[in-house]
């Protein structure tokens, strides 16, 4: 199913989500509507504060064909690689604006999968970028907060015009 994301700056986007303790029929049910509502944008990523559910849930799916989500649990960065890498960035729940940010090009990743066993997973690329924005996400960070003050104000100012026009 397809869900709605809740709007910039309500704040459970600003809130860290709480610890999932078990995979259960319900945290797959949440997993697979964070999938669909990813599809239907389309994305790359969906961490579950952004559709209003506060569990350290968050799905990526960066391949180019589609159909290889990586479905997380309690996701943490265990190493970031030097190396940046820059990307557009954007959020469902700031409609209309993009900001370029750098990340680390590469993560370890430690996470519990869709079988409840705690996993440890390199990302590289595109597909690294995104863990780290859902991780944020996860965490009550926005992409924006990566950029300066003066940059951020801008975008948010950019924001606020976008929402306010007639679609």
């Amino acid at each position: 199913m397809i869900r709605r994301c809740i709007p910039w700056p309500d704040k459970r986007l600003r809130t860290a989500a709480a610890e999932v303790d078990a995979i259960t029929d319900e945290v797959r049910v949440v997993w697979d509507d964070m999938i669909d509502t990813m599809e239907a944008m389309p994305g790359v990523g969906m961490g579950a504060p952004q559709i209003g559910v506060m569990l350290r849930l968050a799905v990526v799916d960066a391949s180019t064909a589609r159909g290889q989500v990586v479905r997380m649990a309690n996701p943490e960065v265990l190493h970031a690689s030097v190396q940046p890498r820059s990307h557009e960035e954007a959020s469902p729940n700031l409609p209309g604006v993009h900001a370029e940010i750098s990340r680390p090009r590469a993560v370890t990743v430690r996470f519990m999968n869709e079988a409840g066993e705690v996993e440890e997973r390199d990302f590289v690329g595109l597909w690294a970028t995104s863990v780290q924005h859902q991780i944020d996400h996860l965490n009550g960070v926005m992409y924006f907060d990566h950029l300066s003050k003066t940059k951020r104000d801008m975008l948010l100012r950019r924001a606020k015009k976008f929402a306010g026009k007639p679609g």
